[in-house]
């Protein structure tokens, strides 16, 4: 039994299933483009995306040290068959990408189908959603991000039907889809509050009925006990397994690199100034006035779920509970795909026929126009230059400072990274002769090099990416600087002309 149509019921056109594929297939090529263009000469943009790299090539080759690195081995041992195919780094990060573009189409496939979109509407929406600025950004890296938006699109079709047709076989499904998402990445955590509050919403009790509870706490405990047994057999010592990773993530007591500490940071307006700032206008005006668009579905008892209020529980959850720990716009990154969803009904339900696609292709084209400015110019690296002056040079080994960037491109060569130049005369004693003073630093918030950046470089090159506004956004987290600090300090850092510099330690 289907829940209420959320639009106008004279936009809906029965197509061919065929022709509906072919329309959502159209339209995520032009999302993979846009995810992919000029991606082959960009670098792997942070850190955590190159220490990704480097633990995905150890599990493949047999060494599960670092599998639970972020809470994340799901993402780690389906990667890993990737690297036994050849390749560079370019090869995971694309894959990676295309793995987003599918999370995209599955995400609109089923809002489609929830809200009766036509086939049009549908491929508009996928359009839509794939050119969120933020989402191209995090799915041209090679982290966690885009194999989360996969599962929690699964997760967000799973529950919905749950909460349609209540029954053993559609909770224990749900329970499945977010086992997945916690093997994925721990923030996939974050989903556990809202699944809560809509199992109090529900006011069924399915989930304790017949020892229901029990068997949604065993499939979710499974993958602990499973890989907890491989860490066990593979030797792995106590602080580098599952539980204990997450219990370093929580627990922070002492402060990082940047010189923070703690997760909490209370914080009602960085989402706002970043949905201004780099998402379509359209999403931050429909989180304003959703409340009284939709008052009617969001407010008014229902025996069904309604599509409009599952979206807004989602996105407004995120959005409360996010403003409370510390920043980044990696923090709402289940979120986005449901905000466009429910701008681009909530454009449905006030607008329709050749309005409503004239407003989406305007929509999309300014969110290409973003991604043009806040993406694709900071895309093109000079890590390769370094990687061939060294070559020339008949350089052995490097220093890097914070950042590794250049590790990917030196594959054979050993990157070591340094926090603080102190650690440089004990190097120097074991043969290093060059340091990358890599602006990373500047990214990190690790103020720590002052002596070294005063020393002649013997070569130089830009690396605009180490100034990207984004990049420096998602890192506020790390920082624990506001959203103002942040874009500051990136804007300092914007004013120098050269990122990487190489320097002779005498």
């Amino acid at each position: 039994m289907k829940g209420p149509d959320l639009g106008r019921s004279s936009l809906t056109v029965r197509c061919p299933l065929n022709q509906r594929l072919l329309l959502l297939f159209l339209a995520l090529l032009v999302v993979a483009a846009v995810r992919l263009y000029g991606l082959a000469g960009a670098a792997l943009p942070d850190y955590d995306s190159v220490y990704n790299w480097q633990i995905v090539r150890e599990v493949a080759a047999g060494d599960l040290t670092h599998l639970f690195h972020q809470g994340a081995p799901l993402f780690y041992l389906i990667i890993a068959p990737l690297v036994w195919l050849g390749g560079n780094f370019h090869f995971l990060q694309h894959a990676n990408a295309l793995l987003s573009v599918v999370a995209v189409g599955s995400l609109a496939t089923f809002v489609g189908r929830e809200a009766r979109l036509s086939a049009w509407q549908t491929a508009g929406l996928a359009l839509f959603i794939g050119t969120s600025v933020f989402l191209t950004f995090s799915g041209r890296d090679f982290t966690m991000n885009s194999g989360n938006l996969l599962v929690f699109a699964g997760l967000l079709r799973a529950y919905y039907h749950r909460l349609q047709v209540p029954s053993r076989q559609t909770l224990l499904r749900a329970a499945v889809w977010l086992m997945l998402g916690i093997g994925f990445n721990y923030r996939f955590l974050f989903t556990v509050p809202i699944l809560v509050a809509f199992e109090l919403l529900a006011a069924d009790d399915l989930l304790l009925r017949r020892g229901n509870a029990w068997r949604v706490i065993a499939i979710l405990v499974a993958p602990f006990v499973v890989l907890g047994l491989v860490s066990l057999v593979a030797g792995l010592p106590l602080q580098r397994q599952w539980l204990a990773v997450y219990y370093g993530l929580i627990m922070r007591g002492e402060p990082n690199l940047a010189g923070n500490v703690g997760i909490f940071h209370l914080d009602l307006l960085y989402y706002f100034y970043f949905l201004r700032d780099f998402e379509s206008p359209l999403v931050l005006l429909t989180l304003l006035v959703a409340p009284v668009l939709w008052r009617r579905e969001l407010f008014q008892r229902q025996q069904l779920p309604n599509l409009a209020r599952y979206l807004a529980v989602w996105g407004y959850c995120f959005l409360a509970g996010m403003s409370l720990l510390i920043k980044a716009p990696r923090g709402l990154l289940l979120a986005y795909g449901v905000f466009y969803a429910l701008t681009f009904l909530s454009l449905r339900r006030l607008v329709s026929g050749k309005v409503l696609g004239v407003l989406v292709l305007l929509a999309v084209g300014f969110n290409v126009y973003r991604i043009e400015r806040e993406v694709y110019s900071y895309a093109p690296t000079n890590y390769p230059k370094v990687a061939e002056w060294l070559r020339n040079q008949r350089v052995a080994k490097l220093l890097s400072t914070i950042g590794q960037g250049a590790a990917p491109f030196v594959a054979s060569m050993p990157v070591v990274v340094i926090t603080d130049e102190k650690q440089l005369p004990a190097l120097r004693q074991q043969s290093y002769r060059y340091v990358l003073l890599d602006a990373y630093w500047r990214v990190a918030g690790v103020q720590r090099f002052e002596a070294l950046r005063r020393q002649p470089a013997v070569a130089a090159w830009p690396e605009l990416q180490l100034t990207s506004p984004l990049l420096f956004l998602e890192h506020s987290e790390y920082t624990g600087l506001t959203y103002h600090q942040t874009l500051a300090r990136q804007q300092a850092a914007a004013r120098d002309s050269l990122q990487l510099r190489l320097i002779r330690l005498e």
